[in-house]
């Protein structure tokens, strides 16, 4: 009982944080974005979940801690933090898949295909505008497909929901980060999108 009480609890909060994505960085913004994901790691290690999991979606947390400040060096710490996230659930789904990730493009090849081609495309349309941050963010795309890929090793079904719901995430936020001049509408208010993606993505992957 206690766990899904964390689960909808961590929901809650980003509901709350909902309104939130398009203000300045405040302390009570980045408390308010980490507890989601706070609670989803409670509720994971409280369900006998992975250590894989739970410790993935507490660096979550701190990667959006970080993500919420401004600043070179906090940015570059939330996307290591989300870089390891991503590597961890990448054993999670293996763990309990029990088969080798190339198993992806046994059972999915028409996806399995698909994240590869998508990753290979994002060096066109996203690493020439990334500057000095191109291989940080190369390496983060080369995780994240791998945990795409290693949730394909599991039936069809909410671990792979999870991970496309987290990879359409990162790429509307590499799309307003890197993308979007300052001034365009669009920057404040695809905050939304990024977040509600996010939290289906990451409470999918909890549910997996």
């Amino acid at each position: 009982m206690i766990a899904p009480l964390l689960v909808w609890t961590g929901i809650l909060a980003a509901l709350v944080y909902l309104p939130m994505t398009e203000d300045e960085p405040n302390w009570p913004r980045t408390v308010v974005k980490a507890l989601p994901l706070i609670f989803f790691a409670y509720a994971a290690w409280q369900a006998g979940n992975t250590a894989f999991l739970v410790a993935g979606l507490f660096l979550s947390a701190l990667g959006d801690m970080a993500l919420s400040r401004t600043g070179r060096q906090t940015f570059q710490f939330g996307l290591a933090a989300f870089a390891l996230a991503h590597l961890l659930y990448v054993f999670h789904f293996l763990v309990l898949s029990q088969s080798p990730l190339w198993e992806a493009f046994v059972l999915n090849t028409p996806m399995a295909v698909f994240l590869v081609a998508y990753a290979l495309a994002v060096e066109v349309w996203l690493i020439p505008y990334t500057m000095e941050l191109r291989w940080p963010v190369r390496a983060y795309v080369v995780l994240i497909t791998l945990m795409g890929l290693a949730a394909l090793t599991m039936p069809m079904g909410t671990a792979f929901l999870g991970a496309a719901f987290f990879i359409a995430s990162d790429t509307l936020l590499a799309f307003q980060l890197f993308r979007l001049d300052e001034d365009n509408p669009l920057t404040g208010r695809i905050g939304w999108a990024i977040w509600i993606a996010y939290i289906a993505g990451q409470a999918m992957i909890l549910s997996a």
